[in-house]
């Protein structure tokens, strides 16, 4: 069955008694939120000054290769190794203090109303409602509290003394690893699948989706739309006005989504490049004209500009991608600005 969503708040019906075996499982990126949390915060963090210029480089360059040929289980490690590695030794009370913060400033105007308004009738319903997503556990929960919801599922990192130690407690929650935990939580829970129902954008989450007896592809991207038009599954798409592309950071990344939004940092960057200029002294300025004349450009230098370039393209790229999902007004607002 195929029906279209609005974006309109169809209101909050009358509440039911609790239902203790009926839930709803609700994927994030792309079907609860516009775009990948993941991005999100760390554009939040970026604007905190929380990356170095190593860690901006290092992450655009390696998300402009994922956007190029996509992702792979390779891509998928190296990009979490990466992102774990540069949690290790935080507190993690610091990082959900953050979490926070970004989440009202980031993430509060870019929830789906739609989908948000279908959480809370399965809430009105009686039913429980989970979150279960790729993204941090920590960042899962503030999302999952904002909206008031039940709980959330999401990638758990390990953590030692209240900080994190930059490895995972088992794999990122993604295809399969979500579907073996929404079963491990209905049989905790006492929940029947078959009354249960489950939302996603992706194909990937078919194991999930798969599970419970309604299925719901919500904005889904083209090859799960053709796979819930094949079973007969509901589909709701809330981007109005366009055709249902999937376009955006693949939320497989999970922690290594980060490196889409270090590219805001790029800005920063350049800022600190022109109040260096400025510092250095007048030998070192000399030095570097003579190297510029005689067609010679310090390696270093030839880094920083590449990187610079690929922090900025990553940037467009993930900014025309949030538009994009936005639909056709943003896109003739952002005409209208230039």
């Amino acid at each position: 069955m195929t029906s279209t969503g609005t974006a309109d708040d169809p209101g909050e019906p009358l509440a039911a008694p609790p239902d203790p075996h009926r839930a709803a499982f609700f994927d994030v990126d792309n079907t609860m939120l516009i775009g990948a949390s993941m991005y999100h915060f760390a554009r939040g963090l970026a604007s905190r000054k929380f990356f170095t210029g190593r860690d901006l480089a290092r992450f655009a360059v390696r998300q402009a290769r994922l956007r190029l040929r996509g992702e792979s289980a390779g891509d998928m490690h190296s990009t979490r190794d990466s992102a774990l590695a540069f949690v290790a030794g935080k507190q993690v009370s610091e990082i959900v203090a953050l979490g926070e913060e970004i989440y009202d400033e980031e993430m509060a105007g870019r929830i789906w109303s739609g989908t948000h308004a279908l959480a809370r009738q399965h809430l009105a319903a009686g039913e429980r409602v989970w979150l279960v997503t790729a993204t941090p556990v920590e960042l899962a929960r503030i999302i999952a509290t904002r909206l008031e919801l039940t709980g959330a599922l999401g990638t758990v990192s390990q953590t030692r003394d209240g900080a994190y130690t930059g490895r995972l407690v088992g794999e990122v929650l993604h295809g399969e690893a979500k579907a073996h935990a929404v079963r491990a939580l209905a049989a905790r829970e006492g929940l029947d699948l078959a009354r249960c129902s489950a939302y996603s954008d992706s194909i990937n989450d078919i194991p999930m989706l798969s599970l419970v007896g309604h299925p719901v592809a919500v904005n889904p991207d083209s090859a799960l739309r053709a796979e819930a038009k094949a079973r007969g599954w509901e589909i709701r798409d809330f981007r109005s006005g366009r055709k249902a592309a999937r376009v955006g950071i693949p939320a497989a990344l999970g922690l290594g989504a980060l490196g889409g939004g270090v590219a805001a940092a790029g800005a920063l960057r350049r800022s600190g490049r022109l109040a260096a200029a400025r510092a250095t002294p007048a030998r070192t300025r000399t030095a570097a004209r003579r190297n510029s004349a005689a067609g010679r450009v310090p390696t270093g230098a030839r880094w920083g500009a590449g990187a610079g370039r690929v922090a900025a393209g990553a940037g467009r790229v993930a900014a025309g991608a949030e538009r994009w999902q936005r639909g056709p007004g943003v896109l003739r607002a952002a005409a209208a600005r230039r």
